[in-house]
């Protein structure tokens, strides 16, 4: 049995504030090392629960964030920027499940630090019409390969979110969001049994299931026009307001490599405070 998990951040135990995750400062030297301890847990589950074999992919900002020193010796870890499918890396490897570790809810919505890709200029993502969080996304993606979403964690809107896109999914809730900035924590002794139980029960789920295939449409509406007009540059996307641009694509697969590109160009856009 192999086991894809998508480590993020934003949604690890503790982790409340900017600075927490931010590489390079004080306090992210702190959290990276309860990011590290978090995806121990869930590590610890996945083989209990009778994984063979686990890749962890590294999602969070520069995707150099977990300590490889202390992370549980059987697990092989991805680690580093520029991959071809970014978060979600491995799901193409014939994985039997995916974990979606540290995850947090989309932009426009309320949880700690939500956002989608970018910190700040998007305020909002719409999968086929539905509002999408990364975690969302990222479940289509998984469906077209076949790989079903174990297991979720994250704060009570990253757990609420879940449901809706990967109902059997296991949550674990390690903080309750108060503000974007500001969370009732739940300390790591207590989040770490948690993670490690609902994964080994989450491996009972882990089988292939028949390609979710087709085409789908993503619409994506920035806090600035300059941005929206810089992103419908690329060819296939399309201007639908002054701060929103849409596009089609025939699989899920090409629809994130899309969307990458229009996030990459919109965060090249930016200019110093005025955004």
């Amino acid at each position: 049995m192999r086991i894809l998990v998508s480590a993020d951040m934003e949604g690890a135990t503790g982790v409340t504030w900017t600075d927490d995750v931010l590489p390079g400062t004080e306090p992210w030297q702190r959290f990276r090392r309860l990011f590290t301890w978090d995806v121990n847990a869930c590590v610890e589950g996945l083989f209990a629960g009778g994984a063979d074999d686990v890749l962890v992919n590294e999602a969070h900002n520069n995707q150099r964030n977990l300590l490889l020193e202390e992370l549980d010796q059987r697990a092989r870890m991805l680690t580093g920027r520029h991959k071809p499918l970014s978060m979600m890396q491995g799901i193409d490897s014939g994985v039997d499940g995916v974990v979606f570790l540290g995850y947090h809810a989309g932009a426009g919505q309320e949880g700690v630090l939500a956002h989608t890709y970018l910190e700040n200029q998007i305020t909002g993502v719409w999968l086929d019409g539905v509002p999408a969080s990364e975690g969302r996304l990222n479940a289509a993606l998984a469906a077209e390969y076949g790989v079903p979403v174990l297991l979720v964690t994250g704060d009570d809107r990253t757990c609420a979110d879940a449901a809706t896109y990967a109902p059997d999914a296991q949550l674990v809730e390690v903080k309750e969001c108060v503000s974007r900035y500001a969370a009732i924590c739940t300390p790591p002794g207590v989040t770490q049994p948690l993670i490690t139980t609902a994964a080994r029960y989450a491996t009972r789920r882990a089988r292939r299931h028949d390609p979710r295939t087709g085409a789908h449409r993503i619409e994506v509406e920035f806090d600035a026009t300059h941005l929206a007009a810089a992103a419908a540059v690329v060819p296939t996307v399309e201007l639908l307001a002054p701060r929103r641009v849409g596009f089609d694509a025939a699989s899920m697969t090409l629809a994130m490599q899309a969307f990458k590109v229009v996030t990459a160009i919109a965060a090249g856009a930016v200019e110093g405070i005025y955004g």
